[in-house]
């Protein structure tokens, strides 16, 4: 794995977003002429009845791999559009982006979507991947490794091949490896927590992947 170095310090960024919800129900009083009109008092009509909201069609729910057999309806990463500018914002967005679809690769064994913004000609790429194709074959799977990146930093300034550096700190959750019929193989007890370099380019109104590496020094 290509090993860089970036001289920036590492900065978590935590924001919240409370929503309220505020409702008003008009009450009205009673029309004295109700007393007099006896169609006042009647029963509401069609146009005044309350038609029962729509039954929401449930949604599969997600159920993380286990002992029992490989995750299912796990949720396909989606590329927020801040990912799709060229800007600080849209290159830390960009490498958050990139980790959460390894980790949806991880849980699923499915490369599609990360091998579309992962180019052949990173060679520290590889290796990951090709593990997560040959343990999703022969009926195994793969339990637990989940990737979060708590903290994302850039200086967010070209080098000399007018790439930018992206700082990455990467969290995975232990692995299990089950074979086909449920017997574990191997378990990585402990959570691994690294910190990653990737190198990244914009051109075509996106970004490009061009290594990932460890970060020394």
């Amino acid at each position: 794995m290509t090993s860089h170095k970036l001289t920036s310090s590492w900065r978590i960024r935590a924001g919240s977003v409370a929503l309220v919800v505020a409702a008003s129900v008009a009450l009205s009083g009673c029309n004295s002429d109700a007393e007099t009109n006896p169609a006042a008092t009647g029963t509401p009509s069609a146009a005044e009845s309350i038609s029962p909201s729509p039954t929401p069609t449930p949604t599969a729910a997600y159920k993380p791999a286990d002992a029992t057999g490989r995750a299912q309806n796990v949720p396909v990463p989606v590329m927020p559009e801040v990912a799709k500018t060229e800007t600080k914002e849209g290159a830390q967005a960009f490498a958050s982006y990139w980790f959460r679809v390894l980790s949806y690769s991880y849980e699923t064994g499915d490369l599609v979507l990360l091998q579309s913004i992962t180019p052949s000609t990173c060679q520290s790429c590889q290796k990951p991947m090709q593990a997560i194709q040959d343990w999703h074959s022969q009926g195994r799977w793969l339990a637990g490794g989940t990737i979060t990146t708590p903290a994302v930093d850039t200086t967010f300034k070209k080098d000399a091949e007018d790439k930018y550096q992206v700082a990455v700190q990467a969290v995975q959750e232990p692995l299990s490896y089950f074979r086909a019929d449920g017997t574990l193989a191997r378990a990585e007890p402990n959570v691994a927590n690294t910190g990653n370099l990737l190198i990244l380019s914009f051109s075509d109104d996106s970004w490009k992947l061009h290594d990932v590496g460890s970060i020394v020094g």
